[in-house]
């Protein structure tokens, strides 16, 4: 395994979308030996639960946990303090919470840290605009108006404010985020599709050759490598198409 293929493949991010523990844990068996990033969302953790997160740590995987927090300060710094005890290596809130909220998700991780020795403080990163809103549909069914891109830099300059170390956006906005908070700031990119694969629900999409150009630190990707006949070859032909880019 080269230099180039480790560094691709642990910007890529797996979707683990599956209904139980026993079908997600059949497609980590077939990806077994790329050093990809895991994605646990709110499907898979509210039937799985901690142990199996415990599980995809003991594996050495890095994992995402995509539970997407959005309540008031005090619950969401409570349930920081939690899942920074599983060791997840990065998780999310909503930055529609605002800044208050994000903040007390990252005290609830500090303090979690804190308390627990050898624990690493996690990336925490705020949802902006889901994939799969439209113009019209943030415009004239959520009620906020101007463009997308604008919306989502407002985020993640509030993100950033509160000392978050990055956000979810799609990766048209990449460079719009990257100007306004700077290239260290994380991009983590949903609705990656391949060249070919249908869009299914989202509305901004890109291949993951054009967001590795666009700047996205990380490209998650779900459909077309769970739903692929072979999703080893079907990940490995995107980590080589990140290469590429």
């Amino acid at each position: 395994m080269n230099a180039d293929y480790k560094k691709m493949a642990g910007r890529l991010m797996v979707a683990l979308d599956y209904p139980d523990a026993e079908q997600a844990s059949e497609l980590v068996r077939k990806l077994e030996g790329i050093p990809c990033y895991l994605k646990v969302g709110m499907q898979l953790f509210y039937t799985a639960g901690p142990d199996f997160v415990k599980s995809l740590k003991d594996k050495g995987y890095s994992v995402f946990l995509d539970v997407k927090m959005h309540d008031i300060p005090n619950t969401v710094k409570g349930g920081s303090h939690s899942v920074t005890r599983l060791g997840v290596d990065m998780f999310n809130v909503h930055a529609a919470g605002g800044v208050s909220m994000m903040q007390a998700a990252k005290d609830g991780a500090e303090t979690a840290v804190a308390e627990t020795p050898g624990l690493v403080m996690p990336t925490i990163i705020a949802v902006t605009q889901l994939t799969s809103t439209s113009q019209a549909v943030m415009n004239n069914e959520i009620g906020i108006d101007g463009s997308i891109e604008a919306s989502v830099v407002h985020y993640a300059k509030l993100a950033k404010a509160a000392g978050l170390h990055g956000v979810v956006a799609s990766s048209l906005e990449v460079e719009a985020i990257s100007s306004a908070c700077g290239p260290d700031f994380k991009t983590v990119t949903p609705g990656i599709r391949p060249s070919g694969a249908g869009m299914g629900d989202q509305t901004r999409v890109l291949t993951p050759g054009q967001a590795i150009l666009r700047g996205s630190h990380y490209l998650v990707v779900g459909r077309p490598i769970t739903a692929s006949k072979d999703p080893r070859t079907a990940a490995e032909q995107i980590i080589e198409e990140m290469i590429r880019a």
